[in-house]
């Protein structure tokens, strides 16, 4: 099965169930938990990102093993059958607490494709994050524009 089959599968299929679901948890004390999964899914990004955008910055010492392990977790993290966390109805002006913008569930497949590219670059990384800080640098730009691709389009910003 592709990447984006098995993305789109698991987009679409959570997608559906989790609606239901998020909009009775969402409705218990305030709770909310799809945007809290969310957020714990970008916080792992970004702390991941962060490892690797140290190095490539120069501002940490390149580490071949800690850039291989960030590496590995963003394409986990970027492989993640994620629909349940894009439930509809969590978007801004539906719940607090999120800067997801309703254009998400607009677009669908163009968040979809985002989001298989997002993992491309993550593979690519892996593959060359353990290769020397050269290759990691080579890497960490388009990772980070996979990122900022999906962040322009469907993010509110601050």
């Amino acid at each position: 099965m592709t990447r984006r089959r098995t993305l789109f599968l698991g987009l679409a299929g959570g997608i559906a169930g989790a609606s239901i679901a998020a909009t009775a948890v969402l409705a218990q004390e305030g709770l909310n938990p799809v945007v809290k999964a969310r957020h714990a899914q970008m916080t792992l990004f970004a702390f991941n990102l962060g490892t690797l955008g140290a190095m490539a910055q120069d501002k940490a010492e390149y580490d071949a093993e800690a850039a291989t392990a960030a590496a590995g977790n963003i394409v986990k993290l970027s492989s993640l059958a994620a629909g349940p966390m894009w439930a509809p109805g969590t978007g801004v002006g539906d719940v607090e607490g999120t800067r997801a913008l309703p254009a998400i569930w607009e677009n669908m497949d163009d968040v979809i494709t985002k989001a298989v590219a997002l993992n491309e670059a993550a593979v690519a990384m892996e593959a060359a994050a353990g290769e020397g800080l050269d290759s990691l640098k080579a890497a960490f730009g388009p990772l980070g524009a996979a990122c900022g691709e999906c962040h322009k389009s469907y993010r509110e910003p601050e």
